[in-house]
Parts: structure tokens; C-alpha cells; sequence
């Protein structure tokens, strides 16, 4: 992995037209674009995966996929049809859904969405019930029993899971990441990149401190070339 590939944006956008100038600006600078929700209801998926793939950006289609095993897997072959870098899941999906969109995802990497970044300590145990690093580490070996090629956690899960051996060769890629120089935004469990590299994340999902950094930051390329040379020290 080069640095540059460490660095996947957000593209939370909702429409093609506000994608391209960053997809064609950044494309030189990191290693994939995170469509979403937004983008992808509004513009709709395939479309949106043949624009930015025109532009020569790699994608990675954030869908979240959580459903019975029988449609998780349908909707993994589609996407993975579609030539996208990775995907995800809701490893809370199940692993016999996770295992469904293991045979289905092709060559794209499959990742699994453990708990939600902007979930924090009493959010989660009224949702799960359990504290944040027990409901990851529980639906991280989850996943890994499944056979998917990675996670998605917060930086701050990294240090216990790097402990459990039978996680040692997933992927690890971390949302909430912020530099110093930008809003927490709605990350409650947040680390800064070069942070979450050293805790031993694979890659680092950022959305607005590249997309609308800060003025006196400058560009969005000038924001993302300032978060590579921080994971480079």
C-alpha cells in the first residue's frame, strides 16, 4: 500500500456534478472515493459508479448492506459486477449474511461495519447493550470468522483489537479520523490521522477536513496533501 492509498475520501455529496471536480482534483492524491447514501439514492448507483470510474477514480461503495443472507448476497454480486475497489456490510447483519456476501463480492474487498463512529459509550449500550470496544470486538470476530477482508471502527478500537490474533490479517479502516485543524463534526470517537496510523489502521476514511477544509487550509488537494504528510512523519 502507498500512502496516497491510505487516504479513501467521502464523498458526501448529492449530486455528480459537485463529485467531479474533487474526484478529478484528488485522484492523483489518495486511493479511492466513499460514495454513500446520499449520492447514491439521489444519483442513482450504477450511474454513480460509471462517472467517477470515467474520471479514473477508484471507488468505494459504501451501501452498508444489512439484511437476510439472501438478498446481502444478491446485492454484494451486483455491486461487486460493477467493479467497485471494496464494499461493506453490517457485520450486525449476521454471519451468515457476511458469509453470503463473502461468495458473492468477486474481486472486490468486502469490509464490515462494526459500530457506528458517531455511536458513543450510552448510545451503544442502549442500542447493544454493551460498551463500544465489546460490541467491536464481538462483531470484529464476527466478521473474521465470515471471511471478509476487513473492518470499519474507530481509531479508538484499534489498540484493543491489534491484541486478538485471530483479527491480525484484516483490513482495518477507520472513519472519525479529524486532523487538529478541523471540526469533530458529528465523530464522537475520533482520533487524528497520523494517530490512527501508528494504533494500526490499513486505511483512513475522511470526509470534510478534505472535501471543505478549513480557508486557511486552502484546496481540497492542499488539504489532502497536508494529512499525507502527517501519516508519512
Amino acid at each position: 500500500m502507498t500512502p496516497s492509498d491510505r487516504i479513501i475520501v467521502a464523498l458526501d455529496v448529492d449530486n455528480l456534478e459537485k463529485a467531479k471536480g474533487l474526484v478529478e482534483g484528488l485522484s492523483p492524491h489518495v486511493g479511492c472515493f466513499k460514495v454513500g447514501l446520499e449520492l447514491i439514492t439521489a444519483a442513482g448507483a450504477p450511474q454513480v459508479v460509471k462517472f467517477i470510474h470515467t474520471l479514473g477514480g477508484e471507488i468505494f461503495f459504501d451501501g452498508k448492506f444489512d439484511d437476510i443472507p439472501n438478498t446481502v448476497g444478491a446485492a454484494s454480486k451486483a455491486v461487486a459486477a460493477m467493479g467497485v475497489k471494496m464494499f461493506n456490510v453490517h457485520a450486525s447483519c449476521g454471519i451468515e449474511s457476511m458469509k453470503a456476501a463473502v461468495a458473492n463480492k468477486g474481486k472486490s474487498l468486502l469490509l464490515a461495519v462494526t459500530v457506528l463512529t458517531s455511536i458513543d459509550e450510552k448510545t451503544c449500550q442502549h442500542i447493544f447493550g454493551k460498551s463500544p470496544a465489546e460490541k467491536v470486538l464481538q462483531l470484529a470476530l464476527d466478521a473474521a470468522e465470515a471471511g471478509v477482508d476487513g473492518i470499519i471502527c474507530s481509531p479508538k478500537d484499534l489498540s484493543s483489537l491489534s491484541k486478538e490474533s485471530k483479527l491480525k490479517n484484516l483490513m482495518k479502516v477507520t472513519p472519525g479520523v479529524r486532523p487538529d485543524w478541523a471540526s469533530k463534526g458529528d465523530q464522537k470517537r475520533t482520533m487524528t490521522p497520523a494517530e490512527a496510523i501508528r494504533a494500526g489502521a490499513t486505511a483512513l476514511v475522511i470526509g470534510r477536513p478534505i472535501t471543505s477544509p478549513p480557508t486557511e487550509i486552502g484546496t481540497p488537494v492542499d488539504a489532502a496533501k497536508k494529512i499525507l504528510e502527517e501519516i508519512l512523519c
